[in-house]
């Protein structure tokens, strides 16, 4: 049986399904659940970054009306630890202070306004100790990764020897990069609603891994995680932070067992800046050797970021270099400096974003020190194989994406001069940088119903980090299903449905989508079956590749005559619906295969050479990702995920007291994020790309390729705008002046 051909749901730009809810305020986000009696919590937190607590008066806080609790680490109930995985917490187990920022207590009353009032009642008085803030001057204290990185992999690698190859090397660039500590700034904060009931605990949570935060809370709490229930319909952004169930969820948790109410606990901007993890500072040292001709013949990339002092993230910025170009020999290493912070966390495209500023800043280097064009340049170093696995790729179009790019955004009009091309009295400057990501995959569950009604139902975990997963979830079991998307129904975001992994790693799409397709086919099958098994029905008898599903209906290719409804099918067998459950996982093409998006980005800028502004005024970029689910809001990520890289190479940089450890830019006045003003046209384009390797439906994730290589691409649009390089992110004026 056969639908793609016939329905081609899949890809095409359909509107979001939730979007009528979302623009009438029908989509309910975490904090705006109606729960009866609800109590309201606020956090205390530190003012100091390392020391002890050596008193804390929370008399004045308990005597005002309304206020239900104000808890300590001397009234906490006791927790059971760090099981569960993700982040270590602090839930007031003690009164060690091991950053600023972090949650030293909780005012739970009647209303927001009298527990914000309490909170600030509350009077601590610390011994203090001098904390360790400034990574750069701790460098000599850099150590070895007790962990690993993503998917697995030792935090150094080594292919060939790097120390020849730069000895045989005609041409060398060295340089050091760095960037700094940057926040993810949602629109929707972090938030909770902490229900009991007996000893079942209901979390509303915004979260965009529901079963991680299951494991989380019920670890720390120490009850079984079927006791805990986790739901998340909407969330509005996360792009990291909320990957991880950080020290506020299991508070808000504890605070309405101990005033026996539903508790709300919704951080305030300020607060999150510590507690719920950033992208770290990082200081990379790239080396590159190469022939006259252009050719590699040494990559070593060197990364060292921050953790903190109680916890360990590795952000893996030196990944990438591994395998985006041909070189026989690569050396890849990252070391950790430990500071009195909170922990980092993801941050959209962790580890590829940030080193892709470095490594692809230093082909630019490259580039001018050969006099070779930058695109010419990476083709001459195309990898047609992984280097540093010798494994085929499952699918490349980097090449394609390349070509496409130059021509759309007119680069052979590229005068490679610096401050060569003017617009009367500004600075032009064009630049461009290769973007990658790898395709991730993870085990994932659903469920579809093909109800009498003629409509469907599709269940699965997982949950809309504001992507568009009930859309494209929706468009996967339409064409699976053979029903049109108007009459599917996709329900997500809650631990009582099937599992599906945290969104993050662009991994939703091909993760939970495989399962959804899985499900949908396996039900269609079923029904299928009963009508070809039934001597009632007109499909009697026929040959299973005959039969084609569209519309809600089976009919036979060559006689359309011969079909009915999918309710007529189910109303014979007197059955209300059928189901399939489907468990979908990846093999072992991974062993086999080497999986990655690739893309290539273009920028132009414009820079005042008076007052050193510096505009994006017009990018392309094209990207070869594998199958589109939905064209529209694929695009629309895409484009996001650029916005979110000129934020990066421009104005995005966290700013900490360096005596205090305090963050001082804590807000959306002092943290600068792109606006409408700040970003040109951006447009986007796909290669065709089929991928019969990487999962059943072809899918590569696209949430975080955008922002890869955009900052380098600005950075190097700069240098050819005044020939000034900038390789200490943001680009900011005084860098110019």
């Amino acid at each position: 049986m056969n639908t793609a051909d016939t329905n081609k749901v899949v890809g095409k730009p359909l509107n979001r399904v939730d979007g009528h809810l979302k623009v009438t305020g029908g989509a309910r986000y975490s904090a705006e659940f109606p729960v009866a009696k609800l109590a309201y919590g606020v956090t205390i937190q530190s003012i100091i970054a390392k020391g002890k607590i050596a008193q804390i008066d929370t008399k004045a806080a308990e005597r005002l009306p309304g206020v239900l609790a104000v808890i300590t680490h001397l009234n906490a109930p006791k927790a059971f630890g760090d099981k569960g995985g993700g982040r270590k917490l602090q839930v007031l187990q003690d009164n060690i202070v091991l950053y600023s920022g972090q949650h030293i207590g909780v005012v739970v009353a009647d209303t927001f306004e009298r527990a914000m009032h309490a909170a600030s009642l509350v009077q601590v008085s610390y011994e203090e100790e001098k904390p360790t803030l400034n990574m750069r001057e701790n460098l000599a204290k850099a150590y070895f990764p007790k962990g690993k990185i993503p998917r697995n992999e030792s935090p150094d690698s080594s292919v060939g020897n790097v120390t020849q190859g730069l000895a045989d090397a005609a041409v060398r660039v060295e340089q050091i990069y760095t960037t700094p500590v940057e926040n993810h700034n949602p629109m929707e904060p972090h938030a909770t609603i902490a229900v009991w009931q007996g000893d079942q605990l209901l979390l509303y949570d915004a979260t965009q891994g529901i079963f991680q935060a299951q494991e989380k809370v019920a670890g720390v709490l120490g009850i079984p995680p079927e006791n805990v229930r986790t739901m998340s319909y909407y969330v509005g952004g996360g792009f990291g932070c909320k990957g991880s169930a950080w020290s506020h969820v299991p508070l808000a948790a504890m605070a309405a067992r101990q005033v026996k109410r539903p508790v709300k606990l919704v951080l305030g901007r300020i607060q999150m800046y510590g507690p719920v993890g950033f992208r770290p500072e990082t200081i990379q040292q790239v080396s590159l050797g190469a022939t006259r001709e252009g050719k590699l013949t040494a990559l070593r990339h060197s990364g060292t970021s921050q953790t903190s002092t109680f916890d360990e993230f590795i952000e893996p910025v030196a990944k990438s270099a591994r395998m985006i170009y041909a070189c026989p020999n690569i050396e890849t290493s990252h070391r950790l400096v430990q500071l009195d912070t909170g922990t980092p966390t993801f941050m959209r495209a962790p580890g590829e974003a940030s080193g892709s500023f470095a490594l692809e800043s230093a082909m630019d280097e490259l580039a001018y020190a050969l006099n070779i064009d930058p695109v010419e340049l990476r083709l001459r170093n195309y990898a047609e194989v992984d280097p540093s696995k010798g494994l085929p790729w499952s699918s490349k179009s980097l090449r394609e994406c390349y070509i496409l790019g130059a021509e759309r955004f007119g680069w052979r009009k590229r005068n490679p001069k610096p401050r060569s091309m003017r617009d009367g009295n500004y600075l032009i400057g064009w630049g461009m940088a290769t973007a990658t990501h790898p395709t991730n995959r993870s085990p994932a569950s659903a469920i579809a119903q093909i109800m009498a009604d003629g409509t469907a139902v599709v269940r699965t975990g997982s949950q809309d980090i504001g992507t568009g997963t009930y859309t494209v979830m929706t468009q996967v079991a339409a064409e699976a299903l053979g029903i049109p998307v108007e009459k599917i129904r996709i329900e997500l975001g809650d631990t009582n449905l099937p599992e599906t992994p945290v969104s993050g790693g662009s991994q939703t799409a091909a993760s939970v989508g495989s399962s959804v397709h899985l499900a949908g086919t396996q039900a269609r099958s079923k029904l299928m079956q009963l009508a070809l098994a039934d001597e009632k029905s007109p499909l009697y008898g026929s040959n299973v590749e005959d039969v084609i599903a569209e519309n809600g209906s089976l009919f036979l290719k060559n006689k359309s005559s011969a079909s009915e409804t999918y309710g007529a099918i189910l109303a014979r067998h007197k059955m209300k619906m059928i189901e399939a459950r489907a468990d979908a996982k990846p093999g072992e093409e991974k062993e086999k295969y080497s999986m990655h998006s690739f893309g290539a980005q273009f920028a132009e800028v414009r820079v005042n050479p008076d007052s050193g502004e510096v505009r994006v005024t017009r990018w392309v970029g094209t990207f070869g990702v594998g199958r589109l689910l939905n064209a529209k809001t694929a695009n629309s990520q895409l484009v996001g995920g650029i916005v979110y890289g000129i934020g990066m190479a421009l104005m995005e940089h966290t700013v900490m007291d360096p005596n205090l450890g305090r963050v001082v830019n804590h807000d959306l006045a002092e943290y600068h994020v792109p606006v409408n003003a700040d970003v040109p046209a951006i447009e986007v384009l796909f290669v065709d790309e089929r991928d019969p390797h990487v999962n059943p439906l072809g899918i590569k994730g696209i949430g975080e390729i955008g922002i890869t290589g955009t900052a380098a691409a600005i950075a190097n649009a700069v240098y050819h705008a005044t020939g000034k390089r900038i390789r200490d992110l943001p680009i900011t004026l005084d860098k110019l002046l």
